[in-house]
Order: structure tokens, then sequence, then C-alpha cells
């Protein structure tokens, strides 16, 4: 574990940029990316809390309202009648602090695989309750992409978390 931090550490040296320029940009890339993922989260997060998701009925009211534009016998129906619908309250808290979970945990580097592993359980509960369409693959891919890869030890708070905890599987 302590090698692979100090390979980390290493993209930031000019040297390993000159030398792996490709590689380098690859990096950027990706947390450019969960930076603006993690900022989608916050807001969609954000955006829950202040349409009081937490203590009203309004989820209930989305999953009915999508219960009508499904058919009976999909197993997205299914999902919500027996699932979702009933534990609206519970499934209303668990996205929104997943959401948030995810934003901060994407942001700042922290446990970043695990607040993946979160948001990917998120978007698999949008789409098992028949909100899945095309516009969820970027999102399916970019989850995927920031739990291969442990972007927290190249820039974040696991950095230094996995060197003062290297047997720690959270800041890996």
């Amino acid at each position: 574990m302590r090698l692979a931090v100090q390979e980390f550490a290493s993209v930031w040296r000019w040297a390993w940029i000159r030398a792996h320029p490709l590689r380098f940009t690859g990096v950027v890339l990706h947390l450019l990316l969960r930076t603006l993922f993690a900022v989608f989260w916050l807001a969609a997060g954000i955006n829950k809390v202040r349409n009081d998701w937490l203590t009203s009925d309004i989820l209930k009211e989305i999953f009915l309202d999508r219960l009508t534009e499904m058919p009976p016998d999909a197993f997205a129906s299914l999902f919500l009648l027996n699932f979702a619908i009933p534990l609206y309250v519970l499934v209303a808290w668990v996205i929104t602090l997943g959401e948030i979970y995810s934003a901060v945990g994407l942001l700042f580097g922290v446990t970043t695989r695990i607040a993946a592993g979160v948001s990917m359980f998120i978007l698999c509960g949008f789409a098992i309750g028949g909100y899945y369409d095309a516009s969820l693959l970027p999102f399916f891919l970019l989850n995927a992409m920031f739990l291969w890869w442990a972007s927290g030890l190249w820039l974040g708070i696991d950095r230094p978390l996995a060197k003062r905890y290297p047997r720690s599987r959270w800041f890996r």
C-alpha cells in the first residue's frame, strides 16, 4: 500500500509530468470529471433538502406518477409498488444522504472509491425504479472509472490518510 501512495505522489512532480504527458493529461481529465460529477451530486442533494424531500411525501408522489407511465407487469412497477412506495421516507433519506456523501467524498477525494460505490448504488436504484434511459450510461461509466482508479490518492484527502493508516481499506 505504501508503494502505491508513493507512486501516486509522483504524479505531481515535473520530471514525471514531462516523462508521461499523456498519462498526466488522463489524470487531470479524471480529476476534472470527478469534480464535475461531485458538483452534480451536491446540487442534486441540496435540491432535495431544499424541496423538503426528507419530511414530505414528494418522493411518494413522484413514484406514483412514474407508476402510471409504466406497464403494470414491468419489474420497475413491482419494485415501486413493493419497495419504493411503501418505504418512500427511507428511500428519500438514502438517496439524499447518499448524494451528499458521494459529492463530498468525490469532491475532496476522501473515501473516494466508497463514495463512487454509493453513487453507483443510487444510480442502480434509479435504473431499477424505471428511470433508466440512455442518459444514465455516462454516469455508470464515470462511476466505473472512479471505482477502478483510486484518484483520491492522486489528489485528495485519501492520500495523507492512506499514509497514516496503510492497512485501512477506506482510503485505497
